[in-house]
């Protein structure tokens, strides 16, 4: 069963998102044969990157959101630390005083390269804890770079992704179809292409929805009545 995730690295609620679903997938029966692929979406195509570590604490991040949304400095940090103790609930550990801003294109290029080695669950989850976490530039490529490497990646190969445009036009494609599916917004899990399920759900609603779309893909099978078993009724046995 494949189950696409549009999301993006400097989305919170995609990381607490991740997390939900996660769980879910740890309680579902047939986890094993569940196959996850990180689909690309770039909350803000137009920001501009900060290319160092932030320096120490700083309320920048708060800022920026309340001047985006309109809100006193106030308002905008109460926003903040809300949604570090719902992070902190899914054992997530924010720090929005030391987040970088970025533009995640190329972020999400390493996410597809690291799809086609295999990796690219590893390098989702090493980019986010990296932003949410640690203040890591994510729009510099030599973090990038490094970054990647510690999740499994060949950093020269890294380095020569990010030296062109290669997987652009992969990254750009993914953000068209999220719309053509009917996506508003990030998180969006799509199951199998039956089910989709938006924003940050709690698990219990993913674990629902993947034991549905699991039941729709292999219903029950019904034996003609007449053999030997004594678990059959009138109607057959179910296997």
């Amino acid at each position: 069963m494949l189950v696409e995730v549009w999301s993006d690295v400097v989305c919170p609620w995609c990381y607490v998102g991740k997390r939900r679903f996660e769980a879910a997938l740890s309680r579902f029966a047939h986890r094993d044969q569940v196959e996850v692929r990180w689909r690309s979406f770039q909350l803000d195509p137009t920001t501009v990157s900060a290319t160092a570590r932030a320096a120490g604490p700083s309320d920048d991040h708060a800022r920026v959101l309340a001047a985006k949304f309109g809100m006193p400095l106030p308002q905008a940090v109460s926003m903040l630390e809300e949604l570090s103790a719902t992070a902190a609930a899914e054992g997530l550990d924010f720090h929005p005083e030391v987040q970088v801003p970025a533009n995640t294109l190329d972020a999400h290029r390493v996410l597809h390269l690291a799809a086609e080695r295999g990796v690219q669950g590893a390098v989702k989850e090493r980019l986010l804890l990296a932003h949410f976490t640690q203040g890591e530039a994510l729009g510099d490529a030599e973090t990038l770079v490094r970054l990647a490497a510690e999740a499994g990646l060949d950093p020269d190969e890294v380095r020569t992704v990010l030296a062109g445009d290669r997987y652009a036009d992969a990254v750009h494609a993914d953000v068209a179809e999220a719309s053509a599916l009917g996506a508003r917004g990030v998180p969006f899990f799509v199951v199998d292409r039956r089910y989709g399920v938006a924003g940050a759900q709690p698990a219990e609603q993913f674990l629902a929805v993947l034991e549905q779309a699991w039941a729709e893909r292999v219903p029950t099978v019904l034996v003609p009545a007449g053999g030997t078993a004594d678990a059959c009724g009138p109607d057959g046995c179910a296997i």
